[in-house]
């Protein structure tokens, strides 16, 4: 919502204090030291449990060689695992806090955490090589490569009496102090600047540095100022790559201004950047507090789960997917099963299949370039934000060239999912078919409302006081339903499932195409999981329903549109004009289509149709999903059950859902399924058995502990068992709902 809120927190609440340390671990915040006022500084260590807003002071043991860190302001407070890596700092060596003697600190420290809550205590780590010398403001960071799995800590820059632009690196296994070399143009000595890793690199921002580039100066003697510089420096490479310049001009304030003492966080590949102050060291009376806010897309951003159904009718689909964090919208498109005519008569407009507009909603991103005198530095697009719509309209522009490294565009308020649902996220790293991989980054302003005190603190955070129970159903061909019930630790969640083998309870007997197995083969559909992007492609078996095998690079994909919020519902999509059906999927740089001028397509009844969706952010469209396969109904036949209800008892749980919302007649019975364990998932794990456990006119069943101890456990994502319900009218059986009944990793292994 990009709105702030002021917690309601009680417990041991720290006084206000400056240059602390500040480490995040789950849903709980550290903090130690910093200024409490001038010249008197502080070494207490704060817990902050964010989930409740709860604040306890922390003693943690003493070290068993030494003392304890003393008071201390400017210093690094890194977390790796279970443990935080205390560096550095300025202490006051005079005990009268009105008489100010600094101490530059090169001390490092251990902090042993516990898991969940509280601290151990502190150690002295014995390291080898040469200490870092003596610093305050400076910057640390850990990093890890995911080949090699050593951490390593890397300290950047600081104050000892002049600014410092020094990189030291502490291999954290052997505890060995080095100075790695570096290549390319190392940024001018800073201090009070940031340091964030995203990925394989350290960006770091803003800073004190000197006024002339003539180096070192002292501190004493020579003119600071602030910067906004951007740089950052690949760990694996230990290359520095320079983004913005210092003396890069920027008269239309399209970049973050020059700041010092702000602060930076990294979310997902985003790093977002707050606050800070400017003016020049001798002047403070001119120094001037930001109060903006900005972040920067470092990357494209990753594939989202596969398209999940909610709900399905003879001529729609009502669909969701897993929220990815930190993006502007999602593209989803479709493939028909059946042929699908062009729009003939429409001019072409080489567009890749992938392009992204929608001609709906009034709500504009628009995006206009404009020129920077400096030419090593990429060029600039603006946005200022406007009303949220749920589909991006028809002026909206996403660059796809590779060569537009950095954006600048206002972020637009995004609603929360009314649900809180349980999700999983399946992630594809494959790059997305006509578009090229950019590693330039993309900067942005955010607009944030005013800050506000929560009176509601506990709606938005405390989840546990009640059941959400979204309202899902599933077409013919993958199933839906996520629901989560925290009460009695009962969880499920929607899934897109692999191909099914119903079962009878009595007779365990592989269903037919005859009798009622046909009618059931309708409501126990199979998916088809295709990997589209890479090259690993699938498809699982599919005994219900044989279908000519369809090679991705023969299918068209259709543009749905472009959506702010992860859910969607589908009745129509564009035609492409005859013209661009033939365009090579790789082309990189296409004119986007208007859609106004595009012929939209309704969707039939009875009808496959094939869905995959993209992320989008301000370095343009990430990869596509896996593929989902979805069917509308055929008319005539009941609607899915909604609103699947578990409540776990003592041996055994109570399975309750609502009719269906179009029934299409009278509801003869329903009919509720087991995934159970067989030796045919054995050999295949994709093709799920089901076992009927209920057929009758009521609402609900009861699941036996019996039924339970044979059901299947479905690691597809988490593990959880897998129910399906269906409905049944004059005509058959109609499309089922699915849950997953999630499980803790104790039981499932149990089971």
């Amino acid at each position: 919502t990009n709105q702030w809120f002021l917690p309601a927190v009680r417990g041991d609440i720290p006084p206000g204090c400056a240059a602390h340390g500040f480490v995040c671990d789950g849903t709980r915040i550290l903090v130690f030291g910093g200024m409490v006022e001038y010249g008197r500084y502080s070494n207490d260590l704060y817990e902050l449990q964010a989930s409740r807003w709860l604040w306890k002071k922390v003693k943690p043991q003493a070290p068993s060689t030494g003392s304890p860190p003393c008071p201390r302001l400017g210093h690094s407070f890194s977390l790796y695992g279970n443990k935080c890596y205390l560096f550095g700092g300025l202490a006051n060596e005079s005990e009268d806090s009105n008489n100010n003697v600094p101490r530059y600190l090169n001390d490092f420290y251990e902090l042993e955490l516990q898991h969940g809550s509280g601290v151990v205590g502190w150690s002295i780590p014995v390291t080898k090589g040469i200490l870092p010398s003596p610093r305050e403001s400076h910057t640390a960071i850990i990093y890890c490569r995911k080949d090699l799995g050593s951490p390593k800590m890397y300290i950047f820059g600081g104050m000892c009496g002049c600014r410092l632009n020094d990189l030291w690196e502490l291999d954290i296994e052997t505890m060995t102090w080095s100075r790695p070399e570096t290549k390319g143009t190392i940024p001018l000595p800073r201090s009070l600047h940031t340091a964030n890793v995203i990925g394989n690199k350290m960006y770091v921002f803003g800073g004190w540095v000197p006024q002339s580039a003539g180096g070192e100066i002292s501190a004493h003697d020579g003119e600071w100022k602030c910067t906004g510089s951007f740089s950052y420096l690949n760990l694996d490479t230990t290359e520095w790559i320079g983004l913005i310049s210092d003396c890069q001009e920027d008269k239309s304030n399209l970049l973050p201004g020059p700041r010092a003492g702000h602060c930076a966080v990294a979310v997902g590949t985003r790093l977002y950047i707050w606050s800070g102050r400017d003016g020049y060291r001798k002047a403070w009376n001119n120094q001037v507090c930001c109060k903006d806010l900005w972040y920067l897309d470092t990357e494209k951003p990753p594939a989202p789960s596969q398209v999940q159904l909610i709900r399905a009718t003879t001529n729609s689909f009502q669909v969701k997917w897993d929220e990815v964090p930190t993006v502007e919208g999602y593209l989803l498109q479709l493939h028909a099963d059946s042929p699908v005519p062009s729009a003939a008569g429409i001019p072409g407009t080489g567009v890749p299949e992938t392009s992204v507009l929608s001609s709906q909603g009034g709500s504009s991103l628009h995006q206009s370039p404009q020129s920077l005198p400096s030419v090593p530095y990429p060029e600039m697009k603006v946005d200022h934000p406007s009303q949220t719509n749920n589909v991006i309209p028809n002026n909206v522009q996403v660059s796809l060239s590779s060569n537009s490294l950095l954006k600048l565009e206002g972020k637009e308020k995004v609603a929360a999912p009314e649900n809180k649902i349980t999700q999983e996220t399946m992630r594809n790293h494959a790059d997305a078919t006509g578009f090229k991989e950019s590693n330039a980054p993309s900067l942005l302003p955010v607009c944030t409302s005013s800050p506000k005190t929560s009176a509601n603190v506990g709606e938005l955070h405390d989840l546990d006081k009640r059941t959400v129970n979204p309202d899902a159903s599933v077409s013919s061909t993958v199933s839906s339903t996520q629901t989560m019930v925290t009460q009695q630790a009962v969880k499920t969640e929607s899934s897109s499932t692999n191909g099914a083998v119903v079962k009878d309870e009595t007779s365990l007997t592989t269903f037919n195409s005859k009798s009622e197995a046909a009618e059931t083969a309708y409501i126990m559909p199979s998916t088809r999981v295709n990997t589209g992007q890479t090259n690993d492609s699938h498809s699982s078996k599919t005994p219900q329903r044989q279908m000519a095998p369809v090679k991705t690079k023969d299918r068209q994909w259709y543009d749905v549109g472009i959506f702010k919020n992860n859910s969607a519902v589908v009745s129509q999509f564009y035609l492409l004009p005859e013209e661009t059906l033939s365009i090579s999927n790789k082309m990189e740089s296409a004119d986007v289509p208007d859609y106004r001028l595009l012929k939209k397509q309704d969707l039939f009844p009875g009808t496959v149709y094939r869905f995959r969706v993209a992320a989008i952010n301000g370095c343009g469209v990430g990869p596509f999903s896996k593929i989902s396969e979805f069917k509308t109904c055929i008319p005539g036949f009941p609607g899915a059950p909604s609103t699947v209800k578990i409540t776990k008892s003592v041996d055994c749980i109570h399975l309750s859902w609502e009719p269906p919302a179009s029934p299409s007649g009278n509801i003869l019975e329903y009919s509720a399924y087991l995934a159970i364990r067989s030796t045919q998932l054995q050999e295949n794990p994709s093709q799920l058995v089901f076992m009927r456990i209920y057929c009758g006119l009521k609402t609900s069943c009861i699941v036996t502990a019996a039924q339970l101890s044979n059901a299947h456990v479905d690691y597809t994502s988490r593990p959880a068992i897998v129910f399906r319900i269906s409905a049944k009218n004059e005509r058959g059986y109609g499309p089922a709902t699915q849950v997953r009944w999630l499980q803790d990793m104790k039981t499932s292994s149990s089971k």
